[in-house]
């Protein structure tokens, strides 16, 4: 394996069933299209070696890197220049199921993802303020030769609230953003205030809701809640005046007024006699 080549076979047969066998001798089903020194590429079924692919690609430039590619089969073997253009990956094992190789001419431009690599501690930080990252890559149009590996960007000057732009980026040499020019790519945002919340039902002691009007009960401790006006009675005030304690029992009836004196009085028979 060497950085920068990469040699694939033409793939004669498509479908679940041949792409499961290829996966199983570690390889994967592509497909290849794009332009070359010759002209325009029509789509072709490539077999690719994912070993050999990963290999291929420089560990800094990573699929900025352009491959000198060889396909064979057919009647000889094709030389071309070619990109990574896209893969697919496997949502459970994190294989690569499929991969998309870009043909390039080395002349002409084309365009690219850079990553963008942030140096350096704001001067907001020192007052709370919190880093926020907007953009990790910027998307470039240069010859494959002139694609930066990395964008530098220095966040120490910002204080809360400032804001570098796409603009702000220096680009090198040959190289076009395609990024929008006022798009934020990294911001000094101010430090989120905590807040207290209080459990839903939780009641404040000494605190009861005040009813417009209302006046405490009679004979209420002190700092009991008011009585609520106007509230209508209900059924349980019936049995309000029933004395409490077990020495209500006992407690005795209050005597009846003595009978006056009188002409009456002489003919109410003592008691006991019938």
């Amino acid at each position: 394996m060497e950085v920068g080549k990469l040699t694939v076979s033409l793939r004669e047969r498509s479908g679940k069933g041949e792409a499961r066998k290829l996966r199983a001798q570690g390889m994967v089903p592509g497909v290849c299209y794009g332009a070359s020194v010759e002209g325009r590429i029509d789509p072709l079924p490539i077999t690719i070696d994912v070993k050999q692919l990963r290999g291929a690609l420089d560990p800094v430039r990573k699929r900025n890197t352009v491959i000198t590619l060889t396909i064979e089969g057919g009647a000889a073997p094709r030389s071309l220049h070619a990109l990574v253009k896209d893969f697919q990956v496997d949502v459970l094992r994190r294989d690569v199921t499929h991969v998309d190789l870009l043909a390039i001419d080395p002349n002409k431009e084309v365009r690219a993802d850079v990553p963008i690599e942030f140096n350096g501690k704001p001067k907001g930080s020192i007052d709370g303020g919190l880093l926020r990252i907007v953009l990790r890559s910027l998307s470039v149009r240069a010859k494959p030769a002139d694609i930066p590996v990395k964008l530098s960007v220095d966040v120490s000057p910002l204080e809360i609230g400032d804001v570098i732009h796409v603009s702000a980026i220096a680009l090198p040499a040959g190289v076009t953003s395609m990024t929008g020019r006022d798009l934020a790519v990294v911001t000094c945002a101010a430090p989120e205030e905590e807040k207290v919340e209080t459990p839903e039902g939780a009641l404040v002691e000494g605190a009861a809701a005040a009813v417009p009007g209302a006046v405490p009960a009679p004979g209420a401790a002190p700092g009991a809640a008011p009585a609520a006006a106007g509230a209508p009675a209900g059924k349980d005030a019936k049995g309000a005046a029933a004395p409490a304690g077990k020495d209500a029992k006992g407690a005795a009836a209050p005597a009846a007024p003595a009978a006056p004196a009188g002409k009456d009085a002489k003919g109410a028979k003592p008691a006991g006699k019938k």
